[in-house]
This record gives structure tokens, sequence and C-alpha cells, in this order.
């Protein structure tokens, strides 16, 4: 028996390794279009997508105005289309035994809905159950509850029967929001303390690899606190 029949994962840096290789990049050949001499490291844009969160760094950073952060979206929509990010090594396995165990597996993203299926169909061989992406009404797109409670409504689902995996805090503000747990996916941020700290604090679980994520999913482990593995 599945300890979550219904698996809800993030997509950037939670599935694939997208941040530094793909959104990153884009972001400053767009600040560059539309701040030229404005620029920001890495590091800087990691933080600022954690907190405030992108759109928020984007209008409180940069100015960006609703028609530009659309312009970015849509012209960020195509580079994707030519650079798909790799997956984190192991999280393959994750969504394959949640599959092949009779799992429901979703994902809840500001990523496109178009990009989340193309990369599931090609590099895991599965479509999800449900996508909420970007492309949903702003109202409807996390940190809202609205795809968890819609989940739990299409499924007849309690909240105890799904798992959030995120990287960041929208992810763990909507499953507080929603009475549901939520896990740390750490491994894509050992190299961001800020990050480590508040987001171990504020999850139910915390995961510094996918081997651990899996182990305690499938291999019965029933710890409740925090799990970490270097």
């Amino acid at each position: 028996m599945l300890k979550y029949p219904c698996l809800v994962l993030d997509y950037d840096d939670t599935v694939v390794q997208s941040e530094a290789t793909v959104n990153y990049p884009y972001f400053c050949y767009i600040l560059d279009q539309f701040r030229p001499g404005a620029s920001i490291t890495l590091a800087e844009y990691t933080q600022g997508c954690f907190s405030p969160g992108f759109s928020g760094m984007c209008r409180e950073r940069f100015g960006f105005t609703d028609e530009e952060l659309a312009e970015e979206f849509r012209g960020w929509q195509e580079y994707v289309r030519t650079h798909m990010p790799e997956p984190f090594p192991g999280i393959d396995r994750v969504i394959r035994r949640q599959k092949e165990a009779g799992g429901l597996v979703c994902v809840v993203s500001h990523s496109s809905s178009d990009n989340i299926l193309r990369l599931y169909q090609s590099r895991f061989g599965i479509t999800p159950d449900a996508i909420y992406g970007w492309d949903v009404p702003p109202e409807q797109r996390k940190p809202s509850p609205f795809p968890l409670e819609d989940l739990m409504r299409r499924f007849t689902l309690p909240p105890e029967a799904l798992l959030v995996v995120d990287d960041l805090l929208p992810g763990c503000q909507m499953a507080r929001a929603a009475g549901v747990e939520i896990a740390f996916a750490a491994w894509g941020r050992l190299d961001c303390q800020e990050i480590l700290r508040q987001m171990e604090g504020s999850c139910d679980f915390s995961f510094r690899s996918t081997e651990a994520l899996e182990k305690f999913l499938f291999d019965g482990l029933d710890s409740r606190g925090i799990i970490q593995n270097s």
C-alpha cells in the first residue's frame, strides 16, 4: 500500500535542473532587452525566486510591468521548447515506482503545462494525472491551495493521501493552506544555505537526495520528523 496515493511534484529545480541551465540564462537575456545595463548574479536570481518570488523580483527590483512579464513568459515558453533541462538523477525512479504501484503523479508548477507534459512523456514515458501550470488563472496558481483542493475533489482523496514535494516557499504555503504534508526537495538547494534553513524549518520532511525520498515513499521508512541525507 502506498504511503501517499497522490504524489504532487513541483517541476523546476525539484524534478528538473532548470534554474542554472535554462531559466537564469534566459532571464539575463530578457533583462538585457528590457533593462539594458542591469544585471543579476545566479545567487541573486536564486534568492529572488525564493523571496519575494519570480514575479515579485521582476516588479520590485527591475520595475517590470504586467505587459513585460507577459512578454517575458511568452519568450521563455519559446526558449524552453528548445532548451529542455535534465531531470535530477534518481527522480525518474520515484515517478515510475509511484505509477507502477497504482499511485497518482500530479504536477503543480509555475512552468507551462505544455513543457511539463513534453518532458514527462519524453524522459519518463508517462503522462501526469493532472498538471496545474502557469497557464491556469492567476488566482489558481500556487501558493493558492486550489490545485490541491481540486485534486482532492477530482480523485476523492483526503488531505493525508497527498504529499507535496517542492523546493520553494509557494509550495509550502499551498500545502499548509490545504492541510497537506509538504516535503522539501533539498537536493537542488544544497548550496543555498538560507533556502535550506527556511525550508527545512517550514516543511514536514526534508530530503537531501532523490534516493532519500524514494526510500521514504516506498521502502517502509515511517519516521515523521525531518529526514536529511547529506
